[in-house]
Parts: C-alpha cells; structure tokens; sequence
C-alpha cells in the first residue's frame, strides 16, 4: 500500500483518480472476515483503538465504504461519526474537542466520516465559518492568513502525535476524486427518483470552490501526514477499487500488531476442571 502513501511531497492533479482491480469485491470479501476476526481480538487485548479518518469532495463514496469495508464487523466494536457544521456547544469549546470526545474506546474502531481536517478545509475555502468560533485573536476574515491554517494544521500534528502515543492506530484516507465522476454522481443523483434525496443544491454551489479545495487538500496532504498518521490518496472514481485499496491498507497495517488474546488468569486456570464438573454435574 505504499504506493498510496504521502511520505513525501504531492501534487494531485498528478495522481490517478482511477484505477480497476479485478475481481475487486470478491477480494474486498474475504479482507472483511479477516478484519472483523482482528477488531475481536483487538477488543479482547485492550490495548489499541483504531482510528480510520476518511476525506473527499461530495459524492467520493465515503458512506458507501464504510458500509461496504466493515459489513462484517462486530456492531458494538464500530463507533462511526459524522461530523457536520458546528453546534452551539461545541462553538463554545476548541475546535478539536468535539473530535477528541469521539475517539474510539480501546479494543473497536473508530471512524470519522469527515474529520477534524474540515477545520483546515472547509473553513479555508470559507473563512467567515470560523467567525462563529470567536476566537479572541480573530477580529476578521483578515486575521485568517495562511500561519494561522499552518498553525491550526501543526495543532493538528500535535492532537494526532497525543493519540497515537495513548495506543491510538491513526489511518487516515483522502479519496481522490475527479471532477468529472463527480459531475456524473451528482446527474445521477437527479436522475434517480431513489436518489434525490442526496441531492443539495449546495453540492453544485461548492462545485464552484473545486480548485480551492484541491490546494487545501494538497496542502494538509502535505503537511499533516506523519509516519504515525499517514495519509493515504486513493483513487476513488471506481468505487469497488477504492473499496478493496482502504479495506487492503487497513488489514496490512493491523496485521504488523500481532494482537493477542489474553490468557485466563492462572488462578482460573487450575480450577477449570472444577468448574467443567460444576456446569456438568448442575
């Protein structure tokens, strides 16, 4: 999966937005048994949480993924979060602090489904959101400059470097999609009786901002990817590609844990002919 890493510099109009694996979902198949089998061990040992972060323009397929990566799964070791605009409660902490109280309990996996990276996305294409944070060193538009997101992304760094330290795996996906894709997912969104209801004329109203977001995205991809937090781009216009390639990466990187099981106390241990007798004899 190196091949999808950020470990140096990026550009994006210079990656692939698509590729095609054959054979793609019965592949993805197979991975599923194996991750649910690692987040049951993973949840018996207690030591590791995961936290699976994924970003990507509207329509990149992030719902559909994470429906179709963890269909397997145990439930109770699934924590998904979406994070959408801010409400007066969390205006009324850091930026990060809704996010930090939803990280994932050792033992299950966490997913944000847009992340804490919109504080350095969203919020860069329109500024004015972060207004709404009043923040006593922002007085306007105008104080938000490029050291402050460099600033708010080293933040970041940081937040991430807390966490993975705590025994936090970090995975972080950017599904690298093509505008043209989009404007074909949002046509079929209206063209579908069934669909419509995804559809938001704000969809097309960011449509517009296509080339600010990909410097954001580029920017974060290049400075927020960290050996123990990387980015991954991946190309997302094949949705059972960009499927398989997450679900792969994931697996690969659980593996090299080795999770255990723990043993039975020893003091359990020497009574277990007891106990066998005492269910058998009731």
């Amino acid at each position: 999966m190196e091949n999808y890493k950020v470990s140096g510099t990026v550009v994006l109009q210079d990656l692939a937005t698509k590729e095609i694996h054959a054979k793609a979902t019965k592949k993805l198949k197979k991975i599923r048994k194996k991750l649910s089998k690692i987040q049951d061990t993973m949840y018996a040992e207690g030591k590791y949480s995961v936290l699976i972060c994924l970003q990507g323009m509207d329509t990149a397929g992030k719902d559909s993924l994470i429906r179709e990566v963890f269909k397997d799964v145990n439930s109770q070791g699934i924590q998904v979060h979406s994070f959408k605009v801010p409400n007066e409660t969390e205006l009324k902490h850091d930026y990060l602090w809704r996010h930090y109280i939803a990280l994932p309990e050792k033992g299950k996996i966490g997913i944000f489904n847009r992340t804490h990276y919109e504080n350095v996305l969203v919020t860069r294409v329109h500024p004015e959101y972060i207004l709404a944070e009043n923040i006593p060193s922002v007085k306007s538009v105008e104080d938000l400059n490029d050291d402050f997101y460099n600033n708010r992304m080293e933040e970041i760094n940081n937040f991430e470097k807390f966490i993975a330290n705590s025994g936090t795996i970090i995975l972080k996906f950017f599904l690298n999609l093509s505008k043209k894709e989009q404007k074909n997912r949002l046509l079929r969104r209206l063209d579908l009786q069934q669909k419509n209801w995804k559809f938001s004329p704000g969809d097309l109203k960011e449509r517009l901002e296509w080339e600010k977001y990909q410097y954001c995205y580029q920017e974060l991809l290049n400075k927020t990817s960290k050996e123990h937090a990387p980015w991954f781009v991946i190309p997302a216009d094949d949705k059972d590609t960009a499927r398989l390639i997450v679900a792969e990466t994931i697996l690969e990187t659980l593996e090299k844990y080795h999770f255990q099981e723990p043993d039975l106390p020893e003091k359990y241990q020497i009574h277990l002919e007891d106990y066998k007798n005492q269910l058998k004899n009731e």
